[in-house]
């Protein structure tokens, strides 16, 4: 077994995808896991998994400059078979270590050159000038890696361009965490007539369209936010729309808090905007609530079609018409049963498809054949992938 060293500059201590899914999922499997972070709370150890401190500095610069020297000191103190970095703001630490003789992984979370063009704080010229250097920068960094974890398909096609050991290690849920019990039924009984949206709340991910919709309600529906705003000014914006008064914000919530969200609540809204960081996501909340019972109301872009409609476990609605949006909440709030069998179609997809499990296979494999090989040189001379890396 391996000692695996996990690192992430950006991401809270329990990350679903890093802590919950990667690091347990490993740690279960044999390897000596060690996940770096920096929020300043402390080392400790929790399932196994040891959880070391960098420190926290708060700041734009000093998260890119300081903490991630930080977190590459603490780094360097371990003597890991593999590294794996979780933020691209890690790249630059990633080469030093593989000029250190390291093996290195760099776990894509997101399509960045595309998230770069969706930023709403760019203007126009910017966002593309920024999103062909990262492309450029990432490519030249990325080859040097023995291997790169793409969180979609979609992500996995574009490293693969310039990788030839590239793993997509999609963020599906546990489905033990929503559904403990697979043959349980869910106690529609205790359902209010609520919708709810779990994650960031932004511009991009349909807020405003939201709040609209709820002005529009025929029903006796209430939306549920669980999460936090990313933009303060758009927070006391949509708080004084007529529909604000049918919307109850939690801000930020626990686990524990969103599966008792999702068990009140009669359907998930998953309707991002059309951007490009988003047509070809596979956004971990539809998957959630899939697995927590609920029909998805989804913004209507082909591959989500696929998935929802596909299932029937749901609707797609175009994200930007308010109306569209209030129909969707309105027909599941007056009709229940059918919110019921949409449902279970979707928490049956989740079991037999859309969950960790296969995921977690999938990545173990994947360092088996990482393990296997010797650590490709600093110059980026990858050797030829095998097995299931490329799958």
């Amino acid at each position: 077994m391996a000692t695996i060293v996990h690192l992430t500059s950006v991401h809270p201590r329990y990350d679903t995808r890093i802590f919950v899914k990667q690091c347990r999922s490993l740690g279960e499997r044999g390897h000596d896991v060690t996940l770096v972070v920096a929020d300043g709370l402390g080392d400790e150890c929790v399932d196994g998994i040891r959880i070391l401190d960098a420190g926290h500095r708060p700041g734009r610069f000093n998260r890119i400059v300081r903490t991630t020297q930080a977190v590459l000191d603490v780094a360097r103190r371990l003597d890991g078979d593999v590294y794996h970095l979780h933020d691209p703001e890690l790249i630059p630490a990633g080469l030093r270590l593989k000029r250190a003789g390291r093996r290195v992984v760099f776990d894509s979370h997101e399509d960045v050159p595309a998230q770069l063009l969706a930023k709403p704080y760019l203007d126009g010229v910017s966002r593309r000038l920024l999103a062909r250097a990262f492309d450029a920068y990432q490519r030249h960094a990325c080859r040097r890696f023995d291997g790169l974890v793409a969180a979609t398909p979609f992500i996995r096609t574009r490293l693969a361009r310039f990788h030839p050991n590239v793993v997509d290690v999609n963020n599906y849920p546990v489905p033990q965490e929503f559904a403990p019990d697979a043959h349980a039924p869910i106690d529609w009984d205790a359902k209010a007539p609520e919708v709810c949206y779990v994650g960031s709340i932004s511009a991009i991910r349909g807020i405003r369209e939201l709040v609209r919709a709820c002005a529009l309600l025929e029903s006796p529906a209430r939306l549920v936010l669980a999460g936090t705003f990313s933009e303060p000014d758009l927070a006391r914006e949509v708080a004084r729309h007529p529909g604000w008064r049918r919307v109850q914000a939690l801000g930020h919530v626990d686990r524990a808090g969103v599966r008792a969200v999702m068990r009140r609540a009669l359907a998930g809204l998953v309707t991002l905007h059309p951007v490009a960081n988003y047509l070809d996501a596979l956004p971990v909340k539809m998957f959630e609530y899939m697995a927590a019972g609920l029909p998805v109301i989804a913004s209507r872009f082909p591959l989500w079609q696929d998935i929802v409609e596909g299932n029937g476990c749901g609707v797609c609605v175009d994200p930007r018409n308010p109306a569209a949006i209030a129909a969707a909440i309105d027909h599941f709030c007056r009709h229940p049963h059918a919110a019921r069998r949409m449902g279970q179609n979707g928490r049956r997809a989740v079991l037999q498809r859309y969950n960790w499990l296969g995921e977690a296979d999938k990545l173990a494999a994947f360092y088996d054949g990482l393990l296997a090989r010797r650590p490709v040189a600093a110059s980026g001379s990858a050797a030829p992938a095998t097995g299931p890396a490329g799958s």
